[in-house]
C-alpha cells in the first residue's frame, strides 16, 4: 500500500476509536505510518480524509440477507425479503455500533468539519443506491435514478430512524417484524382505498 491508502486505513480505525471530534491529524499519522504533509497532498485536509474514511466504512458493510436466512430468497419486492433485507441490517448493528454512531456524530456537528460534510453529501447517492440494491436484489448500476430517488431514500430514512432508536435504547428499538407488519398495514389501508 502506498501513502493514500495507509492514511485511509489509519483514519478509518481512528474513527472507530476515537470518532470524528476526538481524531487528530496525528492520531491518523501515527496508525498510518505516513507523514503529516501527506495528508493535505492526497486529500486536501484531515477532514476530507475523514469523510473519505467514514465513505470507506459504510461501504464495507454487506446489508444483505445471508443465504439461507428465512425470507432470504423470497423474491424482492415481497415483504418476506423487505423483512428478511432489515433482519439482516439489524442484525449489523452491534458489530458496527462504532460506524452507526459516526453517522449521529457528524450530523449533529457537521458544521464544524465541512470538508468531511461535503464528502459524505457527495456520497449520499451512492449510499441510497446501495442501500436499495439491498432490497431489489438488483446491481447498483442496474437500478434506475428514479427509483434510487424513490425508494432509496425511503429505505434511508427507516434506515436513519432505525440507527438512532437502536443506539438511544436497543432494547426497544422496532424490529424487522415490528418494521414489516407496519408497512403491511398501511398498504392494506391503501388497497382498502383503492389508491396507488
Amino acid at each position: 500500500m502506498g501513502h493514500r491508502e495507509d492514511l485511509l486505513e489509519g483514519a478509518k480505525f481512528c474513527l472507530l476509536e476515537k470518532g470524528f471530534a476526538a481524531t487528530t491529524a496525528r492520531d491518523i499519522v501515527r496508525e498510518s505510518g505516513a507523514n503529516l504533509a501527506s495528508i493535505g497532498y492526497h486529500y486536501g485536509s484531515k477532514d476530507a480524509l475523514l469523510g473519505r474514511a467514514y465513505v470507506a466504512l459504510v461501504e464495507e458493510m454487506d446489508l444483505r440477507p445471508p443465504e439461507g436466512a428465512p425470507g432470504a430468497d423470497a423474491p424482492p419486492g415481497t415483504l418476506a425479503h423487505f423483512r428478511a433485507t432489515w433482519e439482516a441490517v439489524l442484525a449489523s448493528f452491534p458489530a458496527q455500533r462504532a460506524v452507526w454512531r459516526l453517522s449521529f456524530e457528524m450530523v449533529l456537528f457537521g458544521d464544524r468539519w465541512p470538508a468531511a460534510r461535503d464528502v459524505l453529501i457527495a456520497s449520499q447517492p451512492a449510499g441510497r443506491a446501495g442501500l436499495l440494491a439491498a432490497f431489489t436484489g438488483l446491481d447498483e448500476d442496474a437500478l434506475p435514478p428514479e427509483l434510487v430517488e424513490t425508494e432509496g431514500r425511503f429505505h434511508l430514512t427507516l434506515l436513519n430512524g432505525l440507527i438512532l432508536q437502536w443506539l438511544f435504547d436497543p432494547e426497544s428499538a422496532t424490529t424487522a417484524e415490528r418494521l414489516t407488519e407496519g408497512v403491511r398495514s398501511f398498504l392494506a389501508r391503501v388497497w382498502e382505498y383503492g389508491e396507488d
